[in-house]
């Protein structure tokens, strides 16, 4: 008589008379590929369309009537140097917003320096609340025409929001993680340096391009202080009401606006840290 037990199913097996089965591993999920910080559409979309809207605006300059006054007043290369001097004061001013506002903005974050924060804040409060005309007349009767004058006075105006960005964002830092990274062995600079700036980095940075975009359009100002700029051919379609003039410079001074926001937005997702990524 054939007594031999019942095949079993595969991973089934007796323990002490008892039947077990093997549970059977789940398979691993394929490994998520991280999604790309720049897309294609962050690429081209937006310089396509000021590609578009430059093109648009030099076929209408080219087949509008212009009179004597006009075309002196674009004739010369004077559009490509007044869009030159924009450029540079906007560059000019934005670094020396970024060589005074974080270093500020980190000193006044520390425990020796913390609670004059509120009074450079004012102070940075002051600076910006005052009327830009209003703030380049007072400097230039204590410092003179000049581009040295307009930068100046932009810088002044734009660095309430690099300092006010680097001081909220060093101070939302949770508490307990600069604990731990002192608990760990690091100095007072590592800790700044490896834990609190990375944090701080997507507020920093948000900072940074709105001084940016604030300076661009300063920047049209500093034709009434000596430091030229694309206000030159704003200011010469006013005065001579020339509109194409007027709207050639007005064009500019938006494109360049949205320029600047555009590349400051690419380098602030490739900055920013993986973690700290919305979405």
């Amino acid at each position: 008589m054939n007594t031999a037990s019942p095949e079993r199913p595969p991973g089934e097996h007796d323990v002490k008379g008892h039947a077990f089965r093997d549970e059977e591993e789940e398979p691993a999920p394929p490994p998520q590929v991280p999604a790309r910080r720049i897309t294609w559409r962050k690429l081209v979309v937006m310089p396509a369309v000021l590609v578009l809207v430059l093109l648009a605006t030099y076929l209408w300059i080219s087949n509008v009537q212009l009179d004597t006054i006009a075309q002196n007043s674009l004739a010369g290369g004077n559009v490509p140097l007044r869009t030159w001097q924009s450029v540079k004061l906007t560059a000019i001013s934005t670094f020396w917003v970024l060589i005074i506002a974080i270093p500020l903005g980190i000193a006044l974050t520390r425990p020796g320096l913390s609670r004059a924060a509120p009074l450079f804040t004012a102070l940075a409060n002051i600076g910006q609340a005052t009327p830009a005309i209003g703030l380049l007349a007072l400097l230039v009767i204590w410092l003179g025409i000049g581009p040295s004058t307009a930068i100046i006075g932009m810088v002044v105006y734009a660095v309430l929001p690099v300092l006010a960005n680097t001081v909220a964002g060093l101070k939302a830092i949770d508490p307990q993680l600069v604990e731990a990274s002192r608990g760990i062995g690091m100095s007072a600079a590592g800790t700044l340096t490896r834990v609190e700036l990375p944090l701080a980095v997507p507020l920093i940075l948000a900072g940074v391009r709105t001084a940016l975009v604030l300076n661009v359009g300063t920047s049209t100002l500093a034709t009434f202080v000596g430091g030229g700029g694309l206000g030159d051919l704003i200011t010469s379609g006013i005065q001579t009401q020339r509109m194409p003039v007027l709207i050639l410079g007005s064009v500019l001074t938006v494109a360049l606006a949205l320029l600047v926001d555009w590349l400051a937005s690419l380098v602030e997702l490739m900055l920013t840290p993986r973690g700290l990524e919305a979405g």
